[in-house]
C-alpha cells in the first residue's frame, strides 16, 4: 500500500451551519458537567411534533444515545451524528435537554450490565432517526474552532493482509470523516471487513479513479458513496480458494457477494453480474448503472 494522502474536499459539509453551532454548544458540554449554557432550540420555524408512537421525551434519548453512539466510537467529544442535528432541528430541543439526558445515559451505562443495553439503543437509534429525517446516520466532526471538519484520507494500493487495520488507523489517527480509495482489489475478507468497519462508524468513500473487484465491497461500505465521471469500477468473479473445488468454491463466493452487497443495501444484482465474468476479464460498471443498484450514491464533480 503506498503511502496516504490526506484530502479535504472542495465542498464542506451540507449541514445548516445554524444547527451545527447550537450542536457546537451541546458537543463542548456533554459529559463534562457544564451547565449554565446558552439554549438553541429549532433553527427555523416551529419545530415539528412527535410522530405517532413516540413521545417528546422518546425523541430526546433517542437523540442522546444516537450521539453518545459517535462519541464513543471515536472517543471524541468533537463528533457528532448528522441525524442527531437533523433530528434537534426538526423538533426543536434545546442544548440543555440534551446535555441533560446524555449524561442520564452515561450514569446508567457505569452498570456493566446496561452498557450492552445502550450500545444497542444507541445503534437503533441512528437508524430508526434516520428514517424520521431522511438523512443518513453519518459521522459530523468539529475542529477545535467549531468548524465543521471535512479531512478525507486517500489510499492506493492492493488490498492485502492487514490492509483494514492500517485504513482504521489511518482513519481514526487523521480524525477522518471518509475515505478515497483507488485499488485493483485483492482480499475479499479485508475489503468486507473495512468495509463493515466504514458502515457501521457512519463513514463516507469515495472514487475517483480506480476502483475494480474487491475494492468495491469497500466503496460499497460506505454509508455515502461518491463517485466521479472519471471513476473506472470493474467486477468479475472471485477466484476460489484452493480448498474448494471450483463449484462449490463458485457457489459459495456468489452467495457471500450477494448476502453482503444486500447488507450494505446495494442491489445483489451486481453480484450476479460479477458471476458471469471470468476472473481474467473485467464487467466496466457505467456511473449510471452504480447509481442504479445503489453502489454508488452520488455523482460529484471532483473528490
Amino acid at each position: 500500500m503506498m503511502p496516504p494522502r490526506v484530502r479535504k474536499p472542495r465542498k464542506p459539509y451540507r449541514g445548516r451551519r445554524s444547527v451545527a453551532a447550537a450542536l457546537l454548544l451541546l458537543l463542548l458540554g456533554l459529559l463534562a458537567g457544564c451547565a449554565g449554557l446558552e439554549g438553541a432550540g429549532s433553527a427555523g420555524g416551529r419545530p415539528a411534533p412527535p410522530p405517532d408512537g413516540l413521545s417528546r421525551d422518546d425523541l430526546l434519548t433517542m437523540i442522546a444515545a444516537c450521539h453518545l453512539r459517535r462519541v464513543a466510537q471515536n472517543t471524541d467529544r468533537g463528533v457528532t451524528d448528522a441525524v442527531v442535528i437533523s433530528a434537534a432541528e426538526r423538533y426543536g430541543f434545546e442544548v440543555e435537554e440534551m446535555i441533560g439526558r446524555s449524561n442520564e445515559l452515561m450514569r446508567e451505562a457505569n452498570q456493566p450490565t446496561a452498557q450492552a443495553s445502550l450500545r444497542a439503543l444507541a445503534g437503533a437509534s441512528c437508524e430508526e432517526l434516520a428514517a424520521l429525517t431522511g438523512v443518513a446516520p453519518s459521522l459530523v466532526r468539529f475542529d477545535a474552532s467549531g468548524n465543521l471538519s471535512n479531512t478525507w484520507v486517500a489510499v492506493d494500493g492492493e488490498i492485502g493482509d492487514g490492509f483494514a487495520d492500517d485504513v482504521i488507523t489511518l482513519l481514526r489517527n487523521e480524525k477522518a470523516v471518509g475515505l478515497i480509495i483507488s485499488s485493483p482489489g485483492g482480499s475479499l475478507y479485508e475489503a468486507r471487513r473495512l468495509g463493515r468497519y466504514l458502515r457501521s462508524n457512519g463513514l463516507r468513500v469515495g472514487v475517483d479513479e480506480l476502483c475494480t473487484s474487491a475494492c468495491v465491497d469497500v466503496l460499497a461500505g460506505g454509508i455515502e458513496r461518491y463517485v466521479t465521471a472519471g471513476a473506472k469500477l470493474g467486477i468479475h468473479q472471485s477466484a476460489v480458494p484452493k480448498h474448494l473445488s471450483s463449484h462449490e468454491g463458485g457457489q459459495l463466493s456468489v452467495v457471500a457477494a450477494a448476502l453482503y452487497l444486500r447488507e450494505m443495501g446495494v442491489d445483489d444484482s451486481v453480484a450476479l453480474a460479477a458471476a458471469a465474468v471470468p476472473h481474467n476479464k473485467m464487467y466496466w460498471i457505467s456511473v449510471p448503472e452504480a447509481l442504479e443498484t445503489g453502489l454508488a450514491t452520488k455523482l460529484v464533480s471532483g473528490l
